[in-house]
């Protein structure tokens, strides 16, 4: 279904420089597409629709899961005849096979980012089903932990069909400087700011990211985020292997 393509690369990637597709009632920006150390195929995009688009047909990935993120606007989101309407910060786990649709239902815009990506190890649908299949995770409902530096929000960590371990969550960073020490791990990971100015360092090599931007840091490479301003600073921040 996807043709081969070329890993994909450690840095930064800027919403204002992302090319746009634009058809009557959608805009469309290709953000990343390649493989990574734990999958063969990882793309990565941000949809818009505009108020009363039409809704695409229902359909399944045969072999691919997915993230969707809510960035702006109002979704109503339809999972195997389960439907969930999901704000800004929400997120949605798709499993393979799933049968899904959604539309717009707010009043304006509304823009998503889609994760799409298939492991290199066999799927395994059992492991998904015993973690507990998809997830509708409503930002609304979510509970905002106090920290030292500033909070934090957990969204989930289990196994999914693809990976043995998904984990993701957002951290609020009030004051300036790093989140903690920078470090590494064999998970492969991405930060999507959604607030505020950051910067990154990986591998050395130094990053300055905003609102709508979003980092990718490959498994085992040094890395460590830092606010940037004297205004919060929020990002999620996910993970997996």
């Amino acid at each position: 279904m996807y043709a081969q393509t070329d890993p994909v690369v450690t840095g930064i990637y800027k919403w204002s420089e992302l090319p746009v597709k634009k058809t009557a009632e959608r805009e469309s920006r290709k953000i990343m597409e390649g493989t990574s150390p734990h999958f063969d195929y990882l793309e990565i995009h941000a949809t818009t629709q505009i108020e009363g688009a039409t809704p695409a047909p229902p359909h399944a990935q045969e072999d691919i899961e997915e993230v969707i993120i809510v960035k702006e606007g109002t979704m109503k989101f339809t999972m195997d005849g389960e439907d969930a309407i999901l704000g800004p910060g929400s997120v949605i786990l798709i499993p393979p096979l799933a049968l899904q649709s959604l539309q717009n239902v707010g009043k304006g815009p509304l823009t998503y980012y889609v994760m799409m990506f298939r492991g290199k190890k066999p799927m395994d649908m059992d492991r998904s089903n015993d973690a507990g299949g998809h997830l509708f995770l409503n930002a609304d409902e979510l509970e905002f932990e106090t920290t030292d530096r500033g909070g934090r929000i957990h969204y989930f960590d289990r196994p999914t069909a693809m990976c043995e371990r998904f984990e993701m969550h957002v951290t609020q960073l009030n004051e300036p400087g790093p989140s903690h020490k920078p470090h590494t791990h064999i998970d492969s990971e991405i930060i999507l700011v959604i607030e505020g100015d950051t910067e990154m360092t990986i591998d050395g090599k130094e990053y300055q990211g905003s609102a709508g931007d979003l980092y990718f840091i490959n498994s085992n490479e040094s890395h460590g985020i830092r606010n940037n301003s004297d205004k919060p600073c929020k990002y999620f921040a996910f993970r997996w292997y």
